[in-house]
């Protein structure tokens, strides 16, 4: 709950609004049952009569009235009326004192003139004198009726100007909530994925790919829904359930009791409820992440899945994870389907409870019917405000545990970030000269270390290779180039500048990375290529035609404007890699890293890029990750891993003679002869 506060706390203003709209509104319906009281009480039941003091009486009346009052009061109702044959009520007589006065000498005068009448006097004061009041009139042949419809007019007028207050406030309230929820929808996404953009490898490694789409989008959408249900319902019921309870209270009926038995009720079904269901709202998240996960490992591995015939084994695991996400909402599900009707148990229960226990008190003369009609819909706000809470209830606990997934991300401190005496670096005054001094690294939270001792450098104008078996640490070595992960131990540099106090843009901004998997962008070929800041036209298409892709590119009909689906699945991986290298040959960078990233090119297309590439390069430095001796034959310095440490540097004739590792993968890439004329024999 309090993240969802939290996610909210800067749109106070408007929320403020939200607040001040929901007063408005719940003073507005919580004045239409007193209206709807006094249209039964007194316009109905008093003919429109108000109070006790009448606007006109005969003077035989009035000098009975005050036979019975104290000499002050008879003088003072004396003063209040005019002269004549009927005495009238002076218009700046004080109605609220008379009123106190002549009530009780009215009813004692009626219950004199009425005895037989069966009419109640005690406690019932006010409603006996207006009867004393209505037969004055009577006597008088005052026009009752019009007095009643004055009053039932001017009663109706205020209830309908009240509904209109509370159907204008009711709209702005959901207007703004709205805007509010979108707003907190838009600044969420953007800060999960500001801060995603600032994760590690190792951060992207804890939360998985699968788990962040969810949080980013599900997620999101579940707190954007809640805070539009909170700030309309679960600000507005308490607000409604205190102005109920303040008004029941001020209808001094006695059946308070009854509203703290329903209350009680309705709690104890809500918390029972919660005990057994709210286990299951908390992994319902973990279901759906791992649901989205099998989907997406389903839809991006259909094609060995085709290959190896395995459909009914995927089609098993996914079923499993759909059933799993099932049982669980059938289980909440049923378990809340038992609320609604409890509820509404409850609530005809309580009404029936009123009306009985009313009638009596009615009966008695406690309270008059207008009162009880007012009673059971305050009665029915209450409940029916706590009614509403319960059933947020329901739909709170989940969108407080996605309102935590989406803080444990936001919450989460990258591992890899810009230290406080980071500094800023020109591209154009860095030379490139790259160095590991004694590096090594094991990813986050293993034992045993990925790369030990490295230790070499990689320098301007020069081709520096890295070769070795499957997981002998390539790619996390030249992953720590750019800071993708931070060395367990030593230090990487380049000038002699240790790239840990190098600002993250300005480092990443003398880099040129092709990575193993060749990425593309929905877009077209020209946004992809021209994916860094600053890129020209020329210079896209320049390194279009050292990548060997300005030849597929200009046979496409729209040539560079051609578009590129999700992740390039509409070329091949000879294509995908050749427009990842002209990416990275457009920024025209310090440091080149291809890791592995001419695999999927034919040897003759690999050995014209890599010569002209070499022109490109020739004042840069690149690092190749390669599998292909074919590809790092002419390299300056190929550096042989094996289980992370090296077992090898030089160039290629060097290695085949003293390094049995880089003879043995030779040996298995190259025929005999091949093997001789490259070693120059």
């Amino acid at each position: 709950m309090k993240n969802i506060l939290r996610f909210m706390r800067g749109h106070g203003i408007l929320v403020l609004c939200v607040v001040i709209l929901l007063v408005v509104q719940a003073y507005s319906e919580l004045s239409l049952p007193d209206y709807t009281g006094d249209i039964i009480n007194i316009g109905l039941q008093r003919s429109g009569i108000e109070d006790s003091v009448p606007v006109k009486i005969r003077p035989e009346s009035l000098e009975m009235l005050k036979s019975v009052m104290s000499d002050a009061d008879a003088s003072y109702v004396e003063n209040s009326y005019s002269v004549g044959t009927v005495r009238e009520l002076k218009s700046g007589a004080d109605r609220s004192k008379l009123d106190k006065i002549m009530a009780v000498a009215e009813s004692d005068i009626y219950a004199k003139m009425m005895p037989d009448s069966g009419v109640s006097v005690k406690g019932m004061e006010d409603q006996v004198a207006v009867y004393y009041v209505l037969a004055e009139y009577k006597a008088l042949d005052v026009n009752v009726d019009k007095i009643r419809n004055a009053y039932l007019l001017k009663v109706g007028l205020r209830m309908l100007l009240m509904s209109a207050i509370m159907m204008a406030a009711g709209i702005l309230t959901c207007l703004l909530a709205s805007v509010i929820s979108a707003r907190v929808g838009r600044d969420l996404r953007q800060k999960v994925f500001s801060k995603v953009m600032t994760f590690s490898g190792s951060e992207l490694g804890r939360f998985e790919s699968a788990s962040l789409i969810t949080r980013a989008t599900n997620d999101i959408q579940q707190v954007q829904n809640t805070s539009v249900i909170f700030l309309r319902m679960v600000a507005y019921s308490p607000i409604l359930a205190i102005g109920g309870i303040i008004n029941v209270v001020n209808t001094r009926s006695g059946m308070g009791w009854i509203i703290v038995v329903a209350v009680t009720c309705l709690m104890l079904v809500v918390g029972t409820l919660m005990v057994i269901a709210m286990p299951k709202f908390k992994i319902m998240q973990k279901l759906i992440d791992n649901l989205n996960l099998v989907s997406r490992q389903l839809l991006t591995g259909v094609m060995p899945i085709r290959a190896f015939s395995r459909e009914a084994h995927e089609e098993e695991r996914f079923d499993k994870a759909n059933d799993a996400l099932y049982k669980n909402q059938m289980f909440t599900n049923v378990a809340m389907s038992f609320m609604m009707p409890v509820m509404m148990f409850i609530m005809n229960g309580v009404s029936v409870l009123i009306v009985w226990v009313g009638a009596e008190r009615i009966d008695k003369g406690n309270i008059q019917i207008g009162d009880l009609t007012a009673f059971i819909t305050y009665s029915m706000t209450i409940v029916t405000s706590f009614l509403i809470f319960t059933m947020i209830s329901i739909i709170l606990p989940r969108a407080c545990v996605a309102a935590d997934r989406i803080a444990e991300v936001l919450d989460t401190k990258p591992l890899i970030e810009d230290g406080a005496d980071a500094k800023s670096v020109k591209k154009e005054d860095i030379k490139g000269v790259v160095r590991f001094d004694h590096v090594s690294f094991a990813f986050p939270d293993a034992k045993e270390q990925v790369l030990t001792d490295i230790d070499f450098i990689a320098r301007p104008g020069e081709t520096t290779a890295i070769i070795g078996s499957t997981g002998s640490g390539k790619s996390a070595l030249i992953n720590l180039i750019p800071r993708f992960f931070d060395v367990t131990e030593g230090s990487v540099t380049i000038d002699g500048e240790d790239i840990r106090s190098i600002k993250l843009k300005d480092l990443r901004e003398l880099i040129g990375y092709v990575p193993q998997k060749a990425v593309l962008f929905s877009g077209t070929i020209d946004s992809n290529i021209r994916y860094a800041d600053g890129v020209s036209t020329d210079d896209m298409k320049e390194a279009s035609k050292i990548a060997q892709a300005s030849e597929f590119i200009s046979a496409k009909e729209d040539g560079y404007d051609s578009s590129v689906a999700q992740s390039g699945t509409n070329v091949s991986g000879g294509q995908r890699q050749r427009l990842s290298i002209a990416r990275a040959i457009a920024k025209k960078p310090k440091i080149y890293i291809f890791d592995d990233s001419f695999s999927a090119l034919d040897y003759a297309t690999d050995k014209k890029l890599r010569s002209e590439l070499k022109a490109v390069t020739k004042d840069a430095t690149v690092i190749i990750v390669a599998q292909r001796i074919s590809t790092i034959l002419d390299a300056d310095r190929i550096i042989v891993l094996d289980e992370g440490r090296i077992v090898g540097m030089g160039r290629h004739e060097e290695l085949l003679h003293n390094c049995k590792e880089y003879e043995e993968i030779a040996t298995s890439q190259l025929s005999e002869d091949e093997l001789r004329r490259k070693a120059g024999e």
